[in-house]
């Protein structure tokens, strides 16, 4: 092989293979990733247990229905109250609390699991605790990052946490269904709370990440504030819409198994649940080219169209095979959208304002998929399982045409010029010249 044909090689492989400067330059996103990499493994375990042990206790589609509508209230209520408090609160202090704390529950499930007749409302009030401690911890976990990785580093940042988060959606299923088959849902609790254990090992390691100065306390007034500046961004808000729109539409996660029976392949259930996982794994492992990329509200627009489309062909083609396919190309699309949105919340949110607009992000990417199982639920006995997910496809590729055509600011966001990029990037180069420590120790 020539030289030439060496350096267009080398050339090509840097522009694909995941940007690993944040992983290079920060030791606090080291163990970030890796402490978050051993709890999703884990948590999938307690995911899959959940359901299991209800359904033996109970024989009940409905009660294993209710598992996520008592997910869903706490999770909006303390995810923006988590928020506040990452605001006015050492993030450091508030995930590693946080994180003791959803240990200390998941021990819980495993206690009730070993009683000689476990009880079913335990497992209800434990999973909707679960969900309020997620909702204090996600905000100061998503706003940790902002603060210990350079501020030109955010989209690689993103695609190596989606890295890890996209291989456990594809692996973690699969062992925690192995776990609980030959094992029982006692020996996935137990699992799930050692994973607890080396995670806070490692998060205990990090950095103090001190709130800024002047933060503001914890309060409703400070959530509504947070809210009103979200408003005041067309942007911003933008991000949030396109992604509930997408979700609402184009999410019918609900109906697989009814899927898996119109495409006579029962067999293939696990495959369609992990599909898009697998398409957004790709997406991330070969991410390098997403740091060169400016205009990340057309990233997000074109990446959200995308994935309307690939779920509008999924119900549409008959082919399981191709039905995968399409899922798998779905879920790449979401992942790009995942790092348009991200690179855009983490450039351009001051950092006083950022752990109260991860509350709302929180919101948005996680009422847009509760809803859209209903959505794809109620559309199915309209119009068929397929019919379902082709039309809630078109949906989405409507919806989010319509929001872009409204929202011309959010096309037109470029973080070379953005003044709130630019207002965030300044902020960060004086609170490392007055600490003089640089922005990734």
């Amino acid at each position: 092989m020539s030289d030439d044909s060496r350096s267009t090689s080398s050339s090509l492989f840097s522009r694909i293979r995941p940007d690993l400067t944040p992983w290079r330059t920060s030791r606090d996103f080291r163990l970030l990733w890796g402490s978050g990499c051993i709890s999703s493994f884990g948590s999938f375990l307690t995911y899959v247990a959940v359901p299991l042990q209800v359904k033996e206790l109970t024989g009940s589609y409905l009660a294993v229905g209710l598992i996520g509508a008592v997910e869903l209230l706490p999770l909006i209520v303390f995810g923006l109250w988590g928020g506040a408090l990452a605001d006015a609160l050492d993030r450091r202090k508030l995930v590693l609390a946080s994180e003791a704390g959803l240990g200390l529950l998941i021990a819980l499930l495993l206690v009730n699991a070993l009683l000689p007749h476990p009880v079913l409302w335990p497992i209800y009030l434990v999973t909707a605790m679960v969900a309020a401690v997620d909702g204090l911890q996600r905000p100061a976990l998503d706003t940790l990052v902002p603060r210990i990785v350079e501020h030109d580093q955010m989209t690689a940042a993103y695609a190596l946490l989606s890295l890890y988060r996209s291989t456990s959606s594809v692996l973690g299923p699969a062992l925690a269904g192995f776990v609980v088959a030959f094992a029982g849902v006692q020996t996935a609790y137990a699992l799930d709370v050692a994973t607890f254990a080396i995670s806070l090992l490692l998060l205990a390691k990090l950095s103090a990440v001190p709130p800024p100065s002047g933060a503001e306390k914890p309060s409703v007034a400070a959530v509504v504030a947070g809210v009103k500046y979200a408003w005041s961004r067309p942007e911003l808000l933008g991000t949030y819409v396109v992604d509930i729109v997408a979700m609402l539409f184009a999410f019918p996660v609900a109906i697989f198994p009814f899927l898996a029976d119109d495409l006579h392949a029962h067999w293939a259930l696990g495959l369609l649940y992990g599909a898009s996982a697998v398409g957004g794994l790709l997406v991330s492992a070969t991410s390098g080219w997403a740091s060169g990329v400016h205009r990340h509200g057309r990233m997000v627009v074109l990446a959200a169209l995308g994935w309307g489309a690939a779920m509008a062909l999924a119900g549409l083609v008959g082919n399981l095979w191709l039905v995968l396919f399409f899922l798998a190309v779905a879920g790449g699309a979401d992942m790009v959208s995942g790092m348009g949105r991200s690179t855009i919340w983490n450039q351009s949110i001051p950092d006083e304002l950022r752990g109260r607009l991860a509350g709302v992000e929180l919101l948005s990417y996680s009422v847009g998929p509760q809803l859209g199982q209903v959505r794809a639920g109620g559309m199915a006995g309209l119009v068929g399982v397929r019919g379902s997910v082709w039309m809630g496809g078109v949906a989405c590729v409507a919806g989010v045409l319509g929001l872009a055509a409204v929202l011309p600011k959010l096309l037109a966001y470029d973080s070379r010029t953005d003044p709130h990029v630019a207002a965030v990037r300044a902020q960060r180069e004086r609170t490392a010249e007055a600490t003089d420590v640089a922005p990734a120790a």
